[in-house]
């Protein structure tokens, strides 16, 4: 088909990261909304998109935008689209849909248009006959906001932090595409220390590690789009076969701990199946008594933190008792991800900068603090 108008999904606060990882990958951004990066690709950009992104949550292929202010608006301009270049006759099409501020406000009608300006394109194509549905799946979201229609197929199926290897999470774990967020925002290096003493199931750590370890994340997993026959199944194999030549076997110095027992040994267990038991030292303790490890690194976290009264009792006393430890490595950089608001006033200080992100549908606040934010001797909030 050529190039494809493509996009990114990303959590708030992620979008600049997910774009700077599509540079990287050597394609360029064309627009940034929020959470929705564009950029034009081709076929095998979808598959290596989905197997190398780490941060970002879906890889859309937009199949049209128009305005949309009647139902014969939203049916034309779906109709319009090449959905004959892509859908066979027996595609499993399923529509989803959203509404913001604008005058087409029924969902569902909105979906019932969509799916018959489908059908309608899929019988001029095929000349009419039947369609089955009993073929590849093809989710079709329709957004309508402000009487602007974009329409959607999403490639990725099941979610892209749905790595493979987390067995077995903790209460409020981490999304794997945030923390893998919060590692590219820490500016960390494969030659740096890096510490989390709240690891829970390991998240953070092991993400830190397939980073190090150059690993794609997408590797070991299946994505909706590997059903669709307009993809060439080689598009895939050789984005495996790059992402397979590409990882190494380098040194890492990655610390996670935490005071829970039975979660450290979860967070063994999904690092071996993520392939970087080797790159991480586990240990269970207490992080008031855990030794910095190296007289300088980073240290990466997400506290546990309680929206009930006792739990925020815990939650300051806590902070506090990390500000109070923290001080005493002046070299270290510290990124501390929490939702509990008083963090900064029990911690002790301000943090050099914060950037709001959020944990699912919690709000939180990545507070960041190192040496090098106290040299330029300001603060900035992202």
């Amino acid at each position: 088909m050529g190039d494809l108008n493509l996009a990114a999904t990303a959590a708030f606060g992620l979008e600049s990261v997910v774009a700077h990882e599509l540079k990287r990958l050597g394609l360029e951004k064309t627009g940034t909304e929020n959470g929705r990066i564009s950029f034009p690709g081709t076929e095998s950009d979808v598959a290596r998109a989905n197997i190398w992104l780490r941060c970002a949550d879906r890889v859309l292929i937009e199949m049209g935008r128009f305005p949309a202010s009647d139902f014969e608006e939203l049916f034309q301009g779906v109709l319009k689209a090449p959905w004959g270049d892509i859908l066979p006759r027996d595609a499993a099409v399923h529509v989803t849909g959203r509404s913001v501020r604008s005058k087409l406000s029924s969902v569902p009608a909105c979906q019932s248009v969509v799916k018959k300006a489908i059908i309608e394109a899929l019988k001029r194509t095929y000349r009419g006959g039947t369609f089955p549905e009993t073929g590849p799946r093809f989710s079709v979201d329709v957004s309508l906001n402000r009487d602007v229609a974009t329409i959607d197929m999403d490639s990725t199926g099941a979610g892209l932090h749905k790595r493979g290897y987390r067995s077995a999470a903790g209460e409020a774990a981490l999304k794997e595409t945030l923390a893998a967020g919060l590692v590219y925002l820490s500016r960390w290096k494969p030659d740096t220390v890096l510490a989390d003493p709240f690891c829970g199931s390991g998240t953070i750590a092991i993400e830190a590690a397939m980073m190090g370890r150059n690993i794609a994340p997408g590797t070991n997993r299946q994505f909706a789009a590997e059903q669709w026959p307009f993809i060439p199944s080689r598009a895939w194999d050789d984005a495996r076969r790059e992402a397979g030549a590409a990882g190494n076997r380098e040194k890492l110095h990655i610390f996670a701990s935490d005071i829970d027992e039975g979660v450290i040994v979860k967070a063994r267990r999904n690092a071996r199946h993520a392939g970087v038991l080797s790159a991480i030292t586990f240990r269970n303790g207490d992080f008031r008594d855990l030794p910095i490890p190296g007289p300088e690194g980073k240290v990466i976290c997400n506290p546990p933190y309680g929206e009930r009264s006792g739990d925020r009792k815990t939650a300051a006393e806590q902070a506090r008792d990390m500000g109070a430890l923290f001080a005493g490595f002046p070299a270290w950089s510290f990124f501390i991800l929490t939702a509990f608001q008083d963090f900064e006033k029990h911690y002790g200080r301000h943090a050099d900068r914060n950037r709001k992100l959020y944990n699912g549908r919690i709000q939180c606040y990545l507070y960041e603090y190192g040496s090098k934010f106290k040299v330029q001797g300001s603060r900035e909030k992202a």
